[in-house]
């Protein structure tokens, strides 16, 4: 079966993401390991036991021959599916990862096998809003380690588990799902969670897609679809040789509820240029 998907969020100015996920075609190129920018490590690993991380490119692709260094010395390298299984080290603590030729790091606590430790598969944490194109959290306890024995299905369809640990998923929407509430279920083997629900938002940018001219401002719009409810979103700047973000990189800013239910965001020309700007979710997470 062919997976050929949106992620990150969106990013505007001419990027749209597609995910390199496992069964995709041999027709569809596999990104460039020199083009590896996104680690997903679950923010929770036990010691001893089986996880499963994931590198993206820019455009948020899955991509394949990547090598992950850990701060203890450990290294290895994502598979053809732009994944990697390895086994959380026994001592409890915190280990950071990073893409080998990279800048920035990405953490995720060592629990004891104790504190994991649980006779059914079971949610204990997740985000109230989560958006249609983009990755969310799902924290709890009997997860497989292995991404791929997990099964995550959103509004009856499956999901894609990009990253996991037997305390944590990282879980990227399935297509053509629609804004509102969707029931999410979670299981590993045999062993099902307890159906919740979350809500799905659409996301859309209303702007001037113009190349920017310097010190030229210029307003985004977010248009958010599914809720009436204020949510948070973050701008983040791809391209800050040729514009500004106002206030700073990234910038937050809620939505303001209601019908319309809009957030904006300003932007200031730096040279001329085709500007780049991702918007995310501002991730909530709670009981579910």
């Amino acid at each position: 079966m062919s997976w050929h998907r949106r992620v990150l969020a969106f990013i505007f100015a001419c990027l749209i993401a597609n995910v390199f996920a496992p069964g995709t075609s041999a027709q569809q190129s596999a990104p460039a390991a020199s083009g590896a920018r996104i680690l997903l490590l679950p923010r929770r690993i036990v010691s001893g036991e089986r996880a499963t991380l994931a590198v993206l490119d820019i455009n948020g692709r899955l991509t394949p021959g990547v090598t992950v260094s850990f701060s203890n010395g450990d290294r290895l390298t994502t598979d053809a599916t732009g994944r990697a299984l390895f086994v959380a080290p026994l001592n409890p603590g915190v280990i950071y990862g990073s893409i080998a030729g990279r800048t920035g790091r990405v953490a995720t606590a060592i629990l004891a096998p104790g504190e994991a430790a649980s006779t059914s598969t079971e949610v204990s944490s997740a985000p109230q809003f989560a958006s249609l194109i983009d990755r969310f959290e799902l924290f709890g306890k009997s997860f497989c380690g292995d991404a791929d024995a997990n099964k995550v299905t959103i509004a009856g369809q499956p999901a894609i588990v990009l990253a996991a640990s037997p305390t944590a998923l990282v879980v990227f929407p399935p297509p053509d799902l629609h804004p509102g509430r969707a029931a999410v279920e979670v299981s590993c083997a045999k062993r099902q969670s307890p159906p919740f629900s979350i809500t799905l938002v659409g996301l859309a940018l209303e702007a001037n897609s113009s190349p920017l001219k310097p010190g030229e401002h210029r307003a985004l719009t977010v248009r958010v679809r599914g809720t009436r409810a204020k949510i948070a979103l973050e701008a983040r700047n791809l391209a800050p040789e040729i514009a500004e973000l106002f206030s700073g990189n990234p910038v937050r800013a809620s939505s303001s509820g209601g019908a319309e239910n809009l957030a904006r965001f300003e932007i200031v020309g730096r040279k001329n240029g085709s500007f780049l700007i991702s918007i995310r979710l501002v991730p909530s997470l709670g009981r579910p």
